[in-house]
């Protein structure tokens, strides 16, 4: 039986790993060419390791068979056998470009497996239209298309620098809060251990210089399926939801309200696409985070600015709830919130933009001038702690000097905006 306790040295034992594993995994990356190269859609000017998701993919594994070691669970075997599947899927997307029907097939395959597997799946509305247990000529359906979804609207959100390995952080936190008060220790632990092998990375990826690795699409599918798991466990039928339905909390309304702006985001991006006569996949820069790059912002401002955004959405849950709002009326606040951020924002935000032949408004400036001055990589404090990312113990230590300078200046470009912020690109 996993304690608490043991979660929360699991978590610690999480960080550990990653953070040992970090610098041998950037070194592979950077001797086998695993790289993201410079492109006209990159805002990258040299090549960046892409392996960042196998650092944490790994230090989810391992810690996990520690876990299992202590606390035998064969439900955490499988559940890590389809997050190797999903990790595999985009170390070889990231590698040699999947197509987008194979990535498909391998995310509905993956989901199905979940349903079949692990029995988790959407069958329990809790309350929401009153409905609670729902049949399974509904429910697979609506578990498979739910599942791909999230998995790739969170692929999305990986666009700058720290924007998905701290909405993950985010995300499981609240989903770890979820399990604990129910007392699933099994999903709380796995849970806490996401979260202490995302934080190296959020670090190495935001302050690093040498050190600095993307995520890549290995790990932002893993992420996303870890996260569409934990959407099957609460919402599947068994899930002791006593404590949530006793206070009259709508469990389908907190699920969306952690998967809001990404979900949201997601939809606007390809209801935009559409409406353009263009397939919903075709990449652009229409994200709400190309949005704060648009506005100078820096990148680790934009990410914060948009994690923060998805946080209120939640608080604005909860104070509906301690409102006494019904089951039904926390969901539909948690959609008018998501789509006044993801939704009204961006294109009031864009027609600003618009004005003024692409100069932008007076308020679009100011935004801008405002935005400009969240760059805080000139900070004291910003270089103590990629010297310490950067560090021998904890960065690479092995780049010869030369290119090291140059990946130093080049990568501050990465606090920049592109000088066309209209080029018909995605962020990746």
């Amino acid at each position: 039986m996993m304690t608490t306790c043991l979660s929360f040295i699991l978590m610690v034992v999480a960080f550990l790993v990653t953070t040992f594993l970090y610098p041998h995994v950037l070194n592979f990356a950077r001797k086998h060419n695993i790289v993201d190269n410079p492109s006209a859609r990159k805002l990258q000017r040299v090549p960046i390791p892409v392996m960042g998701g196998t650092a944490v993919f790994i230090g989810v594994v391992i810690t996990s068979l520690i876990g299992y070691v202590i606390a035998p669970d064969e439900e955490i075997i499988k559940i890590l056998g389809l997050l190797m599947v999903m990790y595999l899927l985009g170390v070889w997307d990231d590698i040699k470009d999947v197509s987008a029907s194979l990535r498909f097939v391998v995310e509905f395959f993956v989901t199905w497996m979940m349903v079949y597997m692990l029995g988790v799946e959407i069958n329990n509305f809790h309350g929401l239209w009153n409905t609670y247990i729902i049949s399974d000529s509904l429910s697979v359906p609506l578990s498979l298309i739910a599942g791909v979804g999230i998995m790739n609207a969170i692929n999305l959100i990986d666009g700058v620098d720290g924007y998905c390995s701290s909405y993950g952080v985010m995300a499981c936190t609240a989903f770890a809060i979820i399990f604990y008060n129910v007392g699933d220790m099994a999903m709380f632990t796995l849970a806490l251990i996401a979260i202490g092998a995302i934080i190296p990375f959020f670090f190495h990826n935001v302050f690093g210089r040498t050190s600095k690795m993307f995520l890549g699409d290995g790990g932002s599918l893993m992420l996303g399926t870890l996260l569409a798991l934990f959407v099957f466990r609460v919402l599947t039928k068994g899930f002791p939801a006593i404590y949530y339905n006793s206070v009259a909390l709508s469990l389908p309304a907190v699920c969306l309200a952690i998967l809001a702006v990404p979900v949201f985001d997601t939809l606007r991006v390809m209801n935009v696409r559409m409406a353009k006569g263009e397939s919903p996949f075709h990449p652009d820069k229409t994200h709400l985070h190309h949005l704060f790059i648009d506005m100078n912002f820096s990148h680790l401002t934009t990410s914060a600015t948009i994690v923060l955004g998805n946080i209120f959405i939640i608080l604005t849950l909860l104070l509906g709830w301690m409102c006494e709002l019904s089951v039904n009326k926390q969901t539909y606040l948690v959609i008018f919130c998501s789509f006044l951020f993801t939704w009204c924002f961006y294109f009031l935000m864009d027609r600003e933009h618009r004005q003024n032949d692409g100069e932008g408004s007076v308020f679009w400036q100011d935004c801008c001038k405002r935005g400009k001055a969240t760059n805080l990589s000139t900070t004291a404090f910003w270089q103590f702690i990629r010297k310490v990312v950067d560090s021998r113990l904890l960065g690479d230590g092995s780049f010869n000097k030369t290119q090291t300078e140059q990946n130093g200046e080049d990568n501050a470009e990465l606090q920049k905006p592109r000088q066309d912020p209209r080029v018909n690109t995605e962020i990746k």
